[in-house]
Parts: C-alpha cells; structure tokens; sequence
C-alpha cells in the first residue's frame, strides 16, 4: 500500500492532502462494499486526475524498479505493525534481543582481534590444542560479562521506543486481552441465557403436567403435591445468571502474569511518559501501567517492605505515590489547586457516596500523614463524567500535589473522616481539569461555534453525521475542492467485481458462532464484540463479514464495518500537513472509523506520468503469503486463497498487488487522514460480499482509545531509501508528525 508525495509535500509538507472540496453524487443502492460502474463518471475523473497533477515532475521507472516503488506498508525495513497482539509483540522483543546481542558479540570479537597480540593469539591456539579448560573463575567472569552485556541489550532494546511509546504499547496490550475478555464474557452470558431459557422450557412442561395430575386426580393429597411442583417450578424461574465478570480485572490479572506491567514497582513522582494532562479511560489503564496500583482504593502508597530498599532506608513507610479524586467521597472539595481529600475507609461501596462507618489511621491514611511530615508530593487524578467518553468516564493526570496538613473530623454522616489538604506544585504545565469540567479545547457544541468554518459537511449530505471543515491557518481561508465526495466506492470498466458469496443462514443476527458460516471462516469465532457498539477484538490477516447473500440484517455483529461513520469527524487545515481529520468523540480501541474510498483499478493502470497521491494498493494476499518482507498478523486463512490458473499468474501477482484504490479525485473522509510515525489507527482488510482477497475493502480501526480533538493518523510506511528520482538518485520527504519516536523522513 503506497502513498506518492503530493505538490504540497514537496514544498515541505509531510503527506498532506492538496486542496479538496466535496460535491454530491447518486447514492448507490448496493453493499458498503460494493462498486457501481459508470463509465461516464471514470471518464471525467480521469480527466481530472491528468489535469490536477500534469504539471507535477515526472518520475520513469524501469519494470525493475516498480517492486521498490510500489512498497507496502507491512514490510520489515519500517515498524513493526501499529496494531498487534501481545505474543506479536513478545516475539518482536525477543527478535530485537537477539539482535542486539549477535551485533554486540560480534563488535565485540572485532575488537579483540584488532587489540590481541601475536602471542595472544598463539597461546589461545596452544589451550585449544591441549584441551585446557577455564579455570571456574574464568567461567565465572565470563559469566558476569554475558549477563552485563544481557542487561545492556535489554536496556538497548527498552530505548528503541520513547517512554510515551512505550506507555502507548503497553495500554494496545491491555486493550487486546480487555476485548479478549470481553469476548469471552459474552459467550458466557450467552451460554447462560441459553441454559435460562431452557430451564423455563423445561418449568413449562413441568407445570403442564402438573395440571394433567390436578385434573385427573380429584384428592387433596394430589393437588397439594402439584402446588409444590408448581411453587419449585417458579423458584427455579427466578435464577438469573451471575454478575457479570470483569474483562478489566480479568485483563491486569494476565499482564501481571506476563511481567506486562511497564512500571511493576511503585515510584514517586511523575512517571515517565506520562504528561500532565494524559488521560485514561479506565482505572485498569492506571494500573498496568504502574501509574495507580489499585483499580478501586483511591490512595495507592508504598508499603513498609520498601524500607528495606537501601535508596529509602531514611524514609518511614507507608507513603502515598498516588491519589485519585473521582467524586466517590461526600466531604471531598475540589478547588483545583487546592483540595480538601478524603482519606479512605468506612465507605459504602455500593457508590452512594455515603459514609457508614469510622475511618482508621492506617494504610492509605497514614501514608498521606508521613507524605506532609517528609515533604513527598504525591500525584493526584481527577476522575470525572464526560458524555464525549465511550466510556462515560475519563481520568485526568493532574501533576504532583504536596499534603500541607491533615486532621480528622465528623463527616456528614457523622462519622470520624480524616481530611488531608492538597496542594498543587508550582512550576507544572497548566490543569487540564478544574473540578470536574475540562478547560482544555472542547469539541463545539455545534457548528457555529467553529471557528474558521469554510464547508458545513463535506459530504453533501451522503453521511448521516455532517463532516464539518475548518481553516484559521490561511488568510484567506479556503475549503478542501477538486474532488467528488462518495461514501462507495467507483469500479474501473476494465474490471470484473466478483459474485457475490453464498453467506450464512443466520436469521435476524447472527448469535452462534458455531452454526454460522462467516465465523467459521474467521477462525470459528465472530471477530468483533458487541461492546461500545462493536469492537475489533484483534487485528487479522482479512476480517470476513456477513454480506448481500447472508440471512442476518444490517444490526448483525458481524456487519460493523458496514455500517455508517459513527463517530463526529471534522477536517481541519493543519499548519505544516496540509488538510487532517480530528473526532469530536473519544473513539475507543478497535472501534471502525471509516473505509478508504476510491475508484478501484488495476495497479498496471496507474498513470506513471501523473505522480497520484491517492493510491492505495490492496495488499492482502501479499502479506497473507508474507511476500517481500511482509509480515502476517493473526490466524490461518491459507485454505480461502484463490488458487491461481498457472504459474505465471502465481508470479505475476506475488511481484506486485493487482488491484489499487484511486481517491485523487473520487473518495471521503479518508483521503484526508495523515501519516505519523506513531499512529491511533490501523488499516485492515475486510471481505463481505466476496471473498476475492485481491478486491478486499480497505478500513481504518482505532489502535488506541482515542480523545477528543486528536488528529487521526496511521503509518504510511514507506520504506527509508524506497524512491528513486529520474536521475537514479534516491529521494527524500522529510516527515512533520512531530511524535517523540518520529522517523524524521517519510522515505
């Protein structure tokens, strides 16, 4: 999958999109995913296409030269895939060791040789022949070198990535064993429901014979033996299935298993990747990540095991690392720079926020108290309702707080509380959260509180959500223009889309996974969760989903993908990038947020001559086949692969993918979407109305749980040194993330 460098790029930006603007086309009765031909609109796109880029230099390239223009965006010479599971990410780990290690013993056996001497050399020849062995000393000292030089590649390999890289990793671990969970949940309850339901069959039949027994026995013996069926039957009726489990708790159980928590042991102070202002969306986050270590006690402190430590052996323990202020508390006051903090304790946890009980000096309570008397600050989160949360909930890093005096008093309810007052540091970045409201950017209410509004939709009303863009970077600002907005893709005449497949027999929606088709073809299982509205529970070689031919609805599970944009997006002109897109909703972790749209052509097609900055090649069954370096990502669907007719077919499409997506001058919302070298989207294949992979539809999901008002981007990955200019050299685009683990050039 490649992208060509626009006018603007060259002129300085980093893969921004020229100037488009939005016009409205027929609608398509068709599938998300399927193509209507019209030859009259290729023709006149195709125009377009050659006039918008004819005066843009020209690059030739030589039939041996097109693999290595046309590079994919899976390859090993750029990063690992930006969305992946935790045994990928082990076995990169462990790839990158490995490296390091074989580099430095090989560095390290270059420098012997050039620093030994003649004799050295002869005398290691000489114990060689005779058989001498190293003496347990010697072993010993070679011993502890091994484990330095171990130590020093597994500190090499820590730094390959930024903290705020690393602290973005660990939560895509969590993520995926969260839905992993979350999957397992719903099968659970599902089963429950299953057995309900069958216990109510059966308490109907009970009942019915019971009635037969009551009418052809006229006794009063019988008729209370059947009362008593009667009354058992409907005991049973009223069991329900168990509380639901906690994929949360489930998913901080298995990263504490796997040594996966970045910061496993309690610190003061801030945290490294960690910024003022970071926001989670969960407590769980907070734990794995070593931030909080409790996912429900509001005050986190070191225990008196650390004063073993010989770095706090001056300390008197416990001492508080972290509180959170999240409203749970009735005589908590928040003034933002100053708060008024409840300790913990005698507190109704069903979340009344009532007091029932007396509060004790200890633990959490008593660390705070030996936090004010040696002077250690302690970080405080601010959990807080936002109705932009998938969750409903965020939880706001709001820096580092010192306790100035504590003393204890009847609460409300009145029992004994202890108050703790808390302090802000001077010398931080600004709050982000006062209280419980944001006074960071927030998205607009609506459309006429943008400022620099140049297009209320973008879309000409095609998306059921208005697709808003703004300028205040150029004076005059001016819309995005020179192209046709469509929510479905166009289909070159020359092609020939394929048969629609034969689908599943579900009914109404598709529920078990056992019986369904589709699933089976995605490993026996649905590949999304019905969380938040639908979840990818990991990334995959091809998703399949439910198509024109299957027997469940448009609210199937396995329809998600398919369904409109959900999600409030605005594209905004961005001062160095040219055109990007922002949401005004936090989007969570594996969550759909729009298809790459475009006219789907033969690669050969392309106009060498017009250097397109739309192009998207299809790459599936590349990467399926890991052709080139390409990595796979998750489950085996070798058996779906169309078998090519001979072998020349075979060669022909693993030199190159066949088929590419055009949206220089037809596409949506997409097209806009920039580059980084640290993305929040992934791109994954989806298959729904047929199952040819060289045709597979190309959609972007969230890799992160994304904030409000975060531009969206994903990895581009062009392979460094990739391009060659007419004259044979190699060429250079200097990339403008701006990420902490910024590549620096695009290729």
């Amino acid at each position: 999958m490649i992208f060509s460098p626009s006018l603007e790029q060259k002129e300085g930006f980093a893969m921004g999109t020229p100037a488009c603007g939005a016009a409205e086309i027929p609608r398509s009765g068709r599938a998300v995913d399927s193509f209507s031909t019209n030859e009259e609109t290729i023709d006149k796109v195709a125009a377009v296409a050659v006039t918008k880029s004819a005066s843009r230099p020209v690059r030739k390239v030589s039939d041996d030269e097109v693999l290595q223009r046309r590079v994919s965006p899976r390859l090993v010479g750029a990063r690992k895939p930006v969305y992946f599971s935790p045994t990928f990410q082990k076995r990169e780990v462990q790839k990158r060791k490995k490296k390091v290690i074989v580099e430095q013993k090989d560095e390290s056996q270059t420098s012997r040789l050039k620093t030994s001497s003649k004799d050295d050399a002869v005398e290691r020849k000489q114990k060689a022949e005779d058989g001498v062995k190293h003496s347990s000393s010697d072993r010993v000292h070679a011993d502890a070198h091994e484990g330095d030089r171990q130590m020093e590649s597994n500190a090499l390999v820590v730094a390959i990535m930024s903290d705020a890289a690393r602290v973005k990793d660990t939560l895509r671990i969590f993520n995926a064993h969260f839905l992993h969970f979350v999957q397992e949940e719903e099968k659970r309850c599902k089963k429950k429901d299953d057995d309900i339901d069958a216990k109510k069959a059966a308490s109907l039949q009970s009942k019915e014979k019971s009635c037969k027994v009551d009418m052809m026995v006229n006794g009063k013996k019988s008729s209370m033996k059947s009362t008593k069926l009667r009354k058992g039957g409907g005991s049973k009726l009223e069991e329900t299935k168990r509380s639901s489990k906690r994929p949360d708790l489930k998913a901080i159980t298995k990263m504490l298993e796997t040594g996966a928590v970045l910061y496993p042991d309690k610190k003061f102070g801030n945290i490294p990747g960690i910024e003022v202002g970071h926001q989670f969306f969960s407590r769980a986050e907070m734990v794995v990540l070593g931030f909080h270590g409790h996912w429900l006690n509001g005050i986190d402190f070191m225990g008196r095991s650390y004063s073993k430590l010989a770095q706090y052996k001056d300390l008197k323990f416990p001492v508080a690392v972290s509180a959170v202020l999240s409203g749970m508390y009735e005589d908590d006051v928040d003034n933002s720079e100053d708060i008024v903090y409840t300790g913990q304790g005698g507190h109704d946890l069903l979340g009344n926020k009532r007091q029932i009980g007396d509060q004790i000096m200890q633990r959490g309570n008593l660390a705070l108290k030996h936090n004010m008397e040696q002077n250690i600050p302690v970080r405080v989160t601010r959990g807080h309702e936002s109705a932009n949360s998938y969750c409903g909930k965020v939880y706001t890093y709001d820096g580092l707080y010192k306790v100035v005096e504590y003393w204890a008093e009847k609460g409300v309810s009145g029992f004994t509380v202890y108050k703790y007052r808390l302090r802000r540091l001077d010398g931080q970045p600004p709050l982000t959260t006062g209280q419980v409201h944001f006074s960071r950017a927030q998205p607009p209410k609506c459309l006429s509180d943008l400022r620099g509004l140049v297009s209320k939709d973008i879309s000409g009303g095609q998306e059921k959500i208005p697709i808003p863009a703004t300028n205040v970077v150029d004076d005059p600002p001016f819309p995005p223009s020179g192209f046709i907005y469509s929510k479905q893709g166009k289909v070159a005449s020359n092609i020939e889309v394929p048969p629609d497949a034969k689908g599943c027999s579900c009914v109404g929606v598709c529920i078990d996974s056992r019986s369904c088709a589709c699933a089976k073809l995605n490993g026996g299982d649905f590949p999304y969760v019905r969380r938040d509205g639908g979840r990818l529970v990991v990334a995959k070689d091809v998703v399949y989903e439910c198509g024109p031919n299957c027997g469940c609805g448009p609210d199937c599970i396995n329809r998600i993908s398919q369904q409109d944009i959900r999600y409030r997006l605005e594209v905004f002109r961005t001062p160095s990038k040219g055109w990007g897109v922002r949401s005004w909703d936090s989007i969570p972790s594996g969550a759909p947020v729009c298809e790459y749209i475009g006219i789907l052509m033969r690669t050969d097609d392309i106009d060498d001559s017009s250097e397109n900055n739309f192009i998207f090649e299809i790459d599936c069954l590349q990467t399926m086949k890991e052709i080139d370096g390409r990595q796979r990502r998750f489950g085996d669907v070798s058996k779906h692969i169309a078998v090519p007719p001979d072998v020349a077919e075979e060669k022909k499409a693993e030199s190159l993918p066949e088929y590419c997506l055009d949206a220089v001058s037809i596409g949506n919302v997409t097209r806009f979407i920039n580059h980084s070298c640290e993305p929040n989207l992934f791109v994954q294949c989806v298959l729904s109305s047929h199952h040819d992979m060289k045709l597979a539809r190309v959609v972007l999901f969230a890799a992160d749980n994304i904030p409000p008002l975060q531009e969206l981007s994903y990895d581009y990955n062009y392979l460094l040194d990739s391009v060659v200019g007419p004259d044979g050299k190699v060429k250079e685009l200097l990339c403008y993330c701006g990420t902490a683990d910024c590549r620096k050039r695009l290729y």
